[in-house]
C-alpha cells in the first residue's frame, strides 16, 4: 500500500470534546467553521491562502457581522476537512488509497487549485493517484471501492472512471509478470504482492488470479469494471464466466430464508440480474450448465424479469446435456405446482430439441469431416438428454402433485432416437404408479403406453413380469417379447456353430448336413444336393467380392446355412411322421425340390411361465 506525506510542521489540532477541534498558537483564533456538527476554531490566513470557496465564505461572514462559518455538503464530512485544514497550516498529513479520494473530492469543494497558490493540495492529490495508486492493483481496488461514498463528486472527477481502467489493464497482465493478488497473499501469509516486472523467474501466479480480489467490490462497481475488462477482448469466455461465478459464490446467500428476505430481495434481485447481464457472449462456452441452472434457481426465487429467465433458458438449452438430474431440481414457483417444477425442464427439453433439430437438418448440406464430427457430438448430446430426462423423471415421479399430463409431455418431449432403451422411462412410469395408487384405468393405460417393451433389458422385463402395479396387458407383452428374444438367442446360438461352415470348401460344408440328417429316400437326397449346390454357388459368389462385402456375404451364409438346417429338420420331421403314420408318399411328393426363396417356419414363443400369487384386472 502506498502512503504519501505532506507538510513538515507538527500536529497542532486538538479537541477539547468529540464535537470541538482547535489549534494550538499563539495567536488567538478569529473563524469558526462549522462543518456538520463539529466546530473547528481557526485562523483565517492560513485557509485563505489555499481556498478559494473558504475566501468566499469569510467574507460573506464578515459582511453579515459573524466569524462563523458553515459547509453542510463538505464531501468526507469533518475528517476530511482537517486533513485540508492541516495543510493549510503546512502541518504533516498523511494520505493512503483509503482517504485519497475523500480527500481530493474535499479539495476540489474548496478549490484549492493552482489558481490559488503553486503547489496546492489538488495537484499534489493528483500526482499521487498518477504516479502511485493506479499504478498498483490492490491499490487501485481499495480507492475504487472507497469512491462510491463519494458520489457524485468521484464520477465528475473521473476517479472511477480511472480506476475502472486500471484494473481492467492490470487483469490482462501476462501472469509472470504477477507475483500474487492481496487475497491469495492473506492465505498464504504473506503481507502483499504487486505486478511486477519480469526477473526471468517463473511464477505462480495462475490465469484467474485477479477474479477473487474484484469478489470484493460491490455490483455496480463490478458490473463496469466486467465491461471494461470484456471490452478490451483479451479475456477468454471461460475466465469470464469463472468470475462471475465466484462473484455469485461469494455474495449469494447460501440458504433459501435468507435468499428471499425481505430486506435482501431487491439486493440478490439486481445481483442476480446483473451477473446474466454480463454472461459471455458465446453461449456454449464460459459458463457451466451447473452453474446456469443455479442462477435461474435464484432469479425464480428472487422473482427476476422475464427478459432474464429467457436468457438463462436459452443459454442452458445449448449445453444441457451437460447437466445432472440434481441441477434440474428446480423449486416450483407456486407450492400449487408441486415441489418441482417440472414445466420448466420440460420447457428447456423443448428448446434443446428443437436447437438439435435444426441443426440436424442443416447438417447435411456439406459432407464433411468436421461436419459430421458435429453431427456426431450432436448426437450423443441428444441421447444425453434422454438419460437426462428418464432420470429426472424417476426424481419427481415421488411427487404427490405432478400430474400425469406433465409426466407424459415431458416423457414424450424428447426423440425416439434419444431413448434406445426404455429401462429408464419404465422405472419411472414405475415409480409413479407406485405413489399415485388412486390413478385410474384409463390413466394406467395412457402412462403405460409410453414404454416399448421391445426395448426393455432382460432385468427390466423380469421386474416387470413381477410387478403387480402393472397392467396385466403390458405383462403379458412383455413375457411374449421375452419369448421372442429368447427364440432368437437359440436361432443365433445355432447359428454362431455354424459361423465357420460358410468359409469353408464345398465339401466341408456339406458334411455336417449329410452327418445330421440319415440316409432317406431318393426324393430327401435329392433335396439335399440341391440345397448343398445353392450353398455351394452362393459361397462362389462371396469370394469374388471385395473386402468391402465380405462381412455381409460371410452373414449371408450364416443365415442361409440356418435356413437350411431349418428346412431339412421340417423335411426329416415330416418323413418320419409319413414313415409312422402312412403318409410317407403324401409328404415325398410334396416336399421335392423346396427353393431356396422358402419363408422358414416361424419361431413360435414358448408357453408362457404361470402367473402366480397374482391378481390382475386387464386393462
Amino acid at each position: 500500500m502506498k502512503f504519501m506525506k505532506l507538510g513538515s510542521k507538527p500536529d497542532a489540532f486538538q479537541s477539547d470534546a468529540a464535537d470541538v477541534k482547535y489549534v494550538v498558537s499563539d495567536l488567538a483564533t478569529d473563524v469558526v467553521v462549522h462543518v456538520g456538527t463539529v466546530k473547528f476554531y481557526l485562523h483565517k490566513f492560513p485557509l485563505l491562502s489555499k481556498s478559494s470557496k473558504l475566501q468566499r465564505l469569510v467574507l460573506k461572514a464578515t459582511e453579515d457581522g459573524t466569524d462563523e462559518v458553515h459547509i453542510d455538503d463538505l464531501p468526507g464530512g469533518a475528517k476530511t476537512f482537517e486533513i485540508c485544514a492541516k495543510f493549510c497550516y503546512g502541518m504533516v498529513v498523511t494520505l493512503s488509497p483509503h482517504n485519497v479520494v475523500a480527500t481530493r473530492c474535499a479539495a476540489e469543494y474548496l478549490e484549492m487549485t493552482e489558481d490559488m497558490e503553486k503547489g496546492n493540495l489538488i495537484f499534489k492529490i493528483e500526482v499521487f493517484i498518477n504516479s502511485s495508486i493506479l499504478r498498483s492493483w490492490k491499490d487501485s481496488i481499495i480507492v475504487l471501492q472507497s469512491t462510491k461514498a463519494m458520489l457524485p463528486w468521484s464520477e465528475e472527477l473521473k476517479v472511477v472512471g480511472r480506476s475502472i481502467d486500471a484494473i481492467a489493464s492490470k487483469t490482462s497482465v501476462d501472469p509472470a509478470n504477477v507475483t500474487w493478488s492481496y487475497s491469495h497473499n492473506s492465505k498464504k501469509g504473506v503481507a502483499c504482492a504487486e505486478i511486477v516486472e519480469s526477473t526471468g523467474k517463473s511464477s505462480l501466479a495462475p490465469k484467474d488470479w485477479w477474479v477473487e480480489d474484484l469478489c470484493e467490490l460491490d455490483v455496480d462497481l463490478y458490473k463496469r469494471v466486467m465491461v471494461a475488462i470484456k471490452s478490451k477482448g483479451r479475456m477468454s469466455p471461460e475466465l469470464i464466466g469463472e468470475a462471475l461465478k465466484a462473484y455469485a459464490v461469494r455474495w449469494l446467500p447460501d440458504s433459501y430464508d435468507a435468499l428471499v428476505a425481505e430486506d435482501y430481495m431487491r439486493r440478490n434481485q439486481c445481483l442476480v440480474e446483473t451477473i446474466i447481464w454480463l454472461l459471455p457472449s458465446d453461449k456454449s462456452s464460459g459458463c457451466s450448465c451447473r452453474f446456469l441452472l443455479k442462477l435461474l434457481t435464484v432469479a425464480l426465487l428472487v422473482g427476476a424479469g422475464e427478459h432474464v429467465k429467457e436468457e438463462l433458458m436459452r443459454r442452458i438449452s445449448f449445453q444441457l446435456h451437460k447437466a445432472t438430474v440434481k441441477d434440474l431440481l428446480l423449486p416450483a414457483a407456486s407450492p400449487n405446482d408441486g415441489t418441482y417444477d417440472a414445466q420448466l425442464v420440460h420447457n428447456l427439453v423443448q428448446r434443446f430439441v428443437a436447437r438439435t433439430a435444426l441443426s440436424h437438418n442443416g447438417g447435411f448440406v456439406e459432407k464433411s469431416d468436421e461436419k459430421m464430427i458435429e453431427l456426431n457430438f450432436e448426437q450423443e448430446s441428444t441421447l444425453s438428454v434422454g438419460e437426462l430426462v428418464d432420470g429426472y423423471l424417476s426424481e419427481v415421479a415421488s411427487d404427490p402433485d405432478l400430474s400425469l399430463s406433465t409426466f407424459v409431455e415431458l416423457a414424450t418431449a424428447v426423440p425416439e432416437a434419444a431413448r434406445p432403451v426404455h429401462d429408464g422411462l419404465y422405472y419411472a412410469v414405475d415409480a409413479y404408479l407406485k405413489e399415485h395408487k388412486d390413478i385410474s384405468k384409463a390413466d394406467k393405460k395412457k402412462i403405460c403406453s409410453l414404454v416399448d417393451v421391445k426395448k426393455l433389458s432382460t432385468d427390466a422385463s423380469m421386474h416387470a413380469t413381477q410387478n403387480d402395479r402393472l397392467p396385466l396387458r403390458l405383462v403379458v407383452q412383455v413375457l411374449f417379447f421375452q419369448q421372442l428374444r429368447a427364440g432368437s438367442s437359440k436361432e443365433f446360438a445355432l447359428t454362431g456353430n455354424g459361423a465357420h461352415d460358410c468359409i469353408r470348401p464345398m465339401t466341408d460344408q456339406c458334411d455336417p448336413c449329410e452327418r445330421r440328417i440319415p440316409k432317406h429316400p431318393n426324393s430327401l437326397n435329392k433335396q439335399v444336393t440341391s440345397l448343398s449346390a445353392g450353398e455351394s454357388e452362393h459361397h462362389r459368389i462371396s469370394e469374388h467380392r471385395g473386402s468391402r462385402n465380405s462381412f455381409k456375404d460371410q452373414l449371408g451364409g450364416l443365415l442361409l446355412q440356418s435356413r437350411s438346417r431349418r428346412i431339412f429338420d421340417k423335411l426329416w420331421s415330416t418323413k418320419g411322421q409319413g414313415e409312422h403314420g402312412g403318409k410317407g408318399s403324401e409328404t415325398s411328393s410334396s416336399s421335392q425340390s423346396p427353393p431356396l426363396s422358402a419363408k422358414p417356419a416361424e419361431v413360435k414363443p414358448s408357453p408362457l411361465p404361470p402367473l402366480r400369487n397374482r391378481r390382475y384386472s386387464v386393462s
